[in-house]
C-alpha cells in the first residue's frame, strides 16, 4: 500500500514537473524565442500533453497577470507546438471541458493512464525482460499497483454510466464493453501475478498484450463512448452522475473541483410522501414512522438490496459498512444489467427458479479481501405465494465464524 500511496504522489509530482516545463515554454514565445526552437524542446520533453493540462497552464499564467490577449495572439504558435490540443482550449465553451465534469474527468484519467503506461512501466517491462539483473522488479510492481486503480475508472462506467445508457435503449455497447473490461482486470492481475513470481516467459507474452488492450479501450471510449453519450445525456443526467461518481472513487488522478454548471437545478425535488396523520406507517403488527423505518434498516449490519417481480431494482438499504458499491442510479434499472455479462446466466437462473416456486431462497458464499462474505437471495411473496421480487441479503460474518467460548456480561 506504501508503494501505491508513493507511486501516486510521484505522479502527482509530475504533473507539477509538466505545468512547470509548459509555462517556460510558453513564457519563451511570449519573451521572442524562436518557436521552431521551442518546438524541439517539447518534442524532446514531451511524448503528447492533454487539453487540459494546457488549459492549467494558461490559467496560471493568467493569474500571474498575464493578459489573456497576450495568450491569444500566440495562440497559432501554441497550437503548432502543442499538436493542436491548445485549439481546443480556446475554441472551446463546452460544458463537458469544465474542470469536475465526468467526461473531462474521463478524459483525464485516460491521459494519465497512458502516460503511466508509456512513460513508466513499458521502459521499466523492457528492462526487466531484456536485462536481467536490473533491479527493477519493485519499481515496476509499483507501478502494476498503480495502473490496478483502473478498476475504479471502470466501475464507474459501468455502474453509474451504463444504466443512464440503458434507459435510452443502448444496451449492446454497455455489454460488450463490461465483458471486456473484466478481461482486461484479470490480464493485469495475471501480469502482476507471473512478474511477482519472477516467470519472465510466461509474463512477456501476457504484459504487453494487456498494455495494449488497455490502450485500446481508451480508444474506444474517447472515439465511441464519450461522444455516444455527450449526445443523449442531459445536464441533469451529468450531475448526477457526478455525484454517484464519487461514492465510487478515481483513478489515479482526481478532479481539480466539483462541477458546478452555472445554471438553475431542475432536478427532481423528492416526491411529498403520504403518511398517515400520526406520522407513523401501519404494519401488520406495530408501527413506525418513515424516518424510523429508513433508519433501522440503514442500521441493520447487512447490504440489503430488494428487485420487484419485473426485476427492477427497487430499493437497496445505506449500511455503514457497505460490501459491495451500489449507486443510485441502479434504481429502476433490471438486475440483469447490474452484473457482469459472465453472471448473468446464474443469474436468471435464479430468478427463473424463485418465480417457478422451485426454490425459496439460494445463498452463496466468499472469501474476500479478509472478510467472509455471506449471500443470500431470498423469494419475497404474498399471503397466497404470489412471487413479489427477490431480496439480496449479504453480511460480512467473518466475525461471527470467529466466535469461540461464551460472552455474558456487558463490555467495558
Amino acid at each position: 500500500m506504501s508503494d501505491l500511496i508513493n507511486n501516486r504522489e510521484k505522479f502527482q509530482t509530475n504533473d507539477e514537473k509538466r505545468q512547470e516545463m509548459l509555462r517556460s515554454m510558453i513564457l519563451k514565445l511570449h519573451d521572442g524565442v524562436d518557436p521552431a526552437e521551442v518546438k524541439k524542446e517539447f518534442k524532446e520533453k514531451f511524448s503528447g500533453v492533454s487539453s487540459y493540462e494546457i488549459s492549467q497552464m494558461e490559467q496560471s499564467l493568467i493569474s500571474e497577470g498575464m493578459a489573456v490577449e497576450e495568450i491569444q495572439r500566440l495562440c497559432e504558435v501554441h497550437a503548432d507546438i502543442f499538436k493542436g490540443s491548445v485549439e481546443e482550449v480556446h475554441t472551446k465553451s463546452k460544458e463537458e471541458e469544465s474542470i469536475g465534469h465526468p467526461v473531462r474527468v474521463l478524459r483525464e484519467e485516460n491521459f494519465a493512464l497512458e502516460r503511466l503506461i508509456d512513460d513508466e512501466i513499458m521502459p521499466k517491462l523492457d528492462a526487466y525482460f531484456n536485462h536481467p539483473e536490473a533491479p527493477i522488479k519493485h519499481l515496476l510492481i509499483a507501478d502494476l499497483n498503480l495502473l490496478m486503480d483502473i478498476d475504479k475508472h471502470y466501475s464507474r462506467k459501468e455502474n453509474v454510466i451504463f444504466p443512464f445508457m440503458e434507459r435510452y435503449g443502448i444496451t449492446a455497447p454497455p455489454k460488450v464493453m463490461w465483458g471486456v473490461d473484466d478481461e482486461i482486470r484479470a490480464d493485469l492481475k495475471e501480469v502482476k501475478s507471473l512478474i511477482t513470481a519472477d516467470d519472465r516467459e510466461k509474463a512477456r507474452d501476457k504484459a504487453y498484450a494487456a498494455l495494449d488492450r488497455v490502450k485500446e479501450m481508451i480508444f474506444k471510449e474517447e472515439q465511441i463512448l464519450i461522444p455516444m453519450i455527450l449526445e443523449k445525456f442531459t445536464e441533469d443526467e451529468w450531475l448526477e452522475i457526478a455525484a454517484d461518481s464519487e461514492e465510487i472513487g478515481y483513478c489515479i488522478v482526481e478532479p481539480k473541483g466539483k462541477w458546478v454548471p452555472d445554471r438553475v437545478s431542475f432536478l427532481m425535488k423528492p416526491e411529498t410522501k403520504s403518511l398517515p396523520a400520526d406520522g407513523n406507517i401501519r404494519f401488520g403488527i406495530g408501527f413506525l414512522s418513515l424516518k424510523e423505518l429508513e433508519t433501522v434498516l440503514n442500521t441493520l449490519p447487512v447490504d440489503i438490496t430488494f428487485i420487484d417481480e419485473k426485476d427492477t431494482v427497487k430499493y437497496f438499504n445505506l449500511a455503514k459498512e457497505r460490501i459491495f458499491p451500489r449507486t443510485k442510479s441502479v434504481i429502476g434499472r433490471t438486475v440483469q444489467n447490474c452484473h457482469p455479462p459472465q453472471s448473468v446466466a446464474t443469474v436468471e437462473k435464479l430468478l427463473s427458479d424463485f418465480k417457478a416456486g422451485k426454490k425459496d431462497q439460494e445463498s452463496f458464499w466468499i472469501d474476500m479481501k479478509g472478510m467472509f462474505v455471506f449471500i443470500t437471495y431470498y423469494a419475497i411473496r404474498d399471503e397466497h405465494g404470489k412471487y413479489m421480487g427477490t431480496l439480496e441479503v449479504t453480511q460480512n460474518v467473518k466475525s461471527i465464524r470467529d466466535l469461540t467460548g461464551e460472552k455474558r456480561l456487558l463490555s467495558e
